[in-house]
């Protein structure tokens, strides 16, 4: 083995999530993505940056501030890594600001979509706008003058505030020279013109245009000198002992409001905004200017998603599609879908093939007198869930309901509870999981009464149980009625919701329990093979790699000579190619229309191929402190049908794939001149409702 240090074998988890993000950008700067969705990529990266400064640099700056002593995994302290992480993100943010203004908005321009600037408003814009204001802003805005009554306020996380300076004395004599007005979150912060004054196509105002342009409406008699907007991004962990509080769901529920004001750990403000007063803001926040990021435009992109889904132009969006169906369940007549399930294990590929059939599973078991049992976990599942609804349905007409339900997933804490507390209303069972360790098994039970016996019926998956997700999430979700295999959801959901020792499971492994040691005996599996002379293969497909256990035993599997394919969607900390310690790994990462979500782990075992899926990734929080299932495919059908559209087709890409080196850097592939082939645009061609699968 080349002789590396402990400390660069691995690679930096931070670092690789802002390279995650370049991936994410270039798919804004691609000419050959419409100009709409590439305004949505614009706005993804913006989303997924708040997350990373909510949680990851938050707990960086966590680690720095407690001077937590030792070094990452990769070999760097959190001082060093911050450094990196805020060199490398305003780089990003630059590039995101510049597409946008000298690329994607003057393309929208010239498709008649625009988004006016103050000083290019029409007289008639003016009217129409200063009556908006008045009507729509000036009754719910409260200016805030600072002094020593009214000191700095504590601004909401992601909030859009303004900074305004002023001259002169108000009707009190007071002169403090600056106010902050908080945009209520209940506003628009993009406004659409109506027609009749737009002068053609869509015109759109921004919220802060309008505040700016009225602003001293707000500040009667008194000068306006300068209106500047600024957002500040806080600490967003929650804090709840779960040791000692006794009720989980009211501990949250009072812990909820403080996520809004956590530390700030991130001051954004645009372009027009002077050095002193950026500074005056920096000190109130209690932030540097390693914290500090002016941008030209609006600080929020996030709110920009929604604008493509108010704008009738198919031709600057992806085309629509409408997922398939197995042939199985494709009857005119209503389908039984648990007489299907008896004929077959049904597999199903998600967003190419319907999520309805889950839906319909659990909508049936609700209204199925022969059905005397449901048990699901919950970890996410949107505010309008019609999941939610049949369990509702289910639990209110007599039938014993069981539902795991994550209350610390993470910012969707409030939607869960309040499924939980409905639930609880109608009678059904609520458990919470276990203390220490967030349940995020996919997993659905319904057992049925058939012939005087009762029979289970399962559906486990990669993904979430939300329907809206399943549409932009690429997941596998697989039926079945296996005895061994729902004796083993049934031994699960008994551990979470009772008490006792973890019994031995037959096709399941499980975290906390089995899943590390399993995969690790997998792998070890290749390399005796290998050095027995047999073929050997390691194929798996996850969004992150980061578990240290892991990495070492795929080291170890390269140097006997495995070769192995990983397709990680975002952070891995493995470095490929390294000759004598890497030379038989490749890493690629796919992105494209939809967000790659589904685990797969192939290993060729001597001729046998195993497939598992599963909603974990390779990290340490999914194999030691969470509840996760990773569940064998068994029918062999159904084992070439995810080896060829899960894993196989992806190795194919060659225009959405991008390929690792071993110092974290990536690189797009390219077809160089041959056929050129999008592995998500062949599943849709495959799978979607022009074409189906058997199974």
């Amino acid at each position: 083995m080349t002789n590396l240090s402990t400390g660069s074998q691995f690679l930096n988890r931070e670092l690789g999530q802002i390279e995650f993000n370049r991936r994410v950008l270039a798919q804004a700067e691609n000419k050959d993505n419409p100009l709409l969705e590439r305004l949505k990529f614009l706005c993804i990266v913006s989303s997924n940056l708040d997350e990373f400064f909510e949680v990851r640099v938050a707990g960086l700056k966590e680690q720095i501030k407690l001077d937590t002593p030792g070094f990452g995994p990769d070999g760097m302290m959190p001082h060093q890594v911050f450094r990196l992480v805020s060199d490398q993100v305003h780089k990003l943010v630059a590039r995101q600001y510049q597409l946008l203004n000298q690329d994607v908005l003057p393309g929208l321009a010239n498709e008649g979509i625009r988004f006016l600037r103050r000083n290019a408003w029409s007289d008639i814009q003016r009217e129409w706008i200063k009556a908006f204001f008045f009507r729509e802003l000036m009754p719910v805005l409260t200016p805030i003058g600072l002094d020593i009554s009214h000191p700095f306020p504590r601004v909401l996380n992601k909030s859009l505030n303004f900074a305004v300076e002023l001259e002169g004395k108000d009707a009190f004599g007071r002169s403090s020279g600056t106010a902050i007005v908080q945009a209520p979150r209940v506003l628009p912060r993009v406004i659409l013109l109506p027609s009749e004054v737009s002068n053609g196509g869509y015109s759109f105002v921004f919220l802060s245009s309008i505040l700016h342009a009225h602003v001293a409406e707000l500040f009667s008699g008194m000068n306006v000198r300068g209106c500047y907007q600024f957002r500040a991004t806080r600490n967003s962990d929650l804090f709840v002992d779960e040791e000692e509080v006794k009720n989980l769901r009211i501990a949250l529920q009072g812990e909820l409001p403080q996520r809004h004001f956590g530390n700030a750990v991130r001051l954004e403000v645009a372009d027009n905004c002077p050095q002193h007063m950026s500074g005056f803001l920096l000190e109130q926040l209690g932030l540097s200017r390693d914290d500090f990021y002016q941008v030209e435009g609006p600080v929020n992109l996030v709110r920009l998603m929604r604008v493509p889904d108010r704008i009738e132009r198919p031709n600057l969006k992806y085309p629509p599609f409408i997922p398939g169906l197995p042939l199985t369940l494709q009857k005119k007549k209503a389908v039984d879908i648990f007489q299907m399930i008896r004929k077959n294990d049904i597999l199903l590929h998600h967003p190419y093939q319907s999520f309805q059939p889950v839906i319909q599973f659990i909508q049936q078991a609700a209204a199925d007198p022969d059905v005397v049992a449901i048990k699901q976990t919950v970890y996410r599942t949107g505010t309008d869930s019609l999941v939610m609804a049949a369990l509702i349905a289910a639990a209110g007409s007599g039938k014993e309901v069981t539902v795991v339900v994550e209350l610390l997933a993470r910012f969707d804490e409030e939607a869960n509870i309040s499924w939980a507390s409905r639930l609880e209303e109608v009678g059904a069972h609520v458990v919470y999981g276990v203390v220490g360790h967030k349940t995020h098994a996919k997993m659905a039970m319904v057992i049925r009464r058939e012939e005087g016996k009762l029979r289970r019926y399962v559906h486990v998956g990669t993904g979430n149980y939300h329907a809206s997700t399943a549409r932009l999430y690429t997941d596998f979700g697989l039926f079945t009625c296996n005895a061994e295999f729902c004796a083993d959801v049934n031994e699960v959901f008994m551990q979470l919701t009772g008490l006792g020792k973890a019994g031995k499971l037959k096709h399941l492994w499980q975290s906390p329990f089995s899943f590390h040691s399993q995969m690790l005996l997998a792998i070890d599996n290749e390399i005796q093979n290998a050095k027995a002379g047999k073929s050997t293969r390691i194929i798996a497909k996850m969004n992150a790699l980061l578990e240290p256990e892991i990495i070492k035993a795929l080291y170890a599997a390269s140097g006997a000579g495995v070769k192995i394919d990983l397709i990680v969607r975002g952070v891995c900390a493995l470095r490929p190619g390294i000759p004598g310690l890497s030379e038989n790994i490749r890493v690629r990462s796919i992105i494209g229309r939809f967000l790659e979500h589904s685990r797969i782990f192939y290993f060729r075992g001597g001729g046998s191929h195993v497939i598992y899926l599963s909603s974990a990734d390779w990290m340490d929080r999914n194999f030691f402190r969470r509840i996760e299932i990773c569940f064998p495919v068994l029918e062999a059908r159904l084992k070439k049908r995810v080896l060829t559209e899960g894993l196989n087709v992806y190795l194919k890409d060659n225009m959405q794939a991008w390929e690792m080196d071993g110092d974290g850097n990536y690189r797009l592939r390219s077809a160089r001149g041959g056929k050129k082939f999008r592995a998500q645009e062949a599943l849709l061609t495959e799978l979607a409702a022009a074409k189906q699968t058997e199974t």
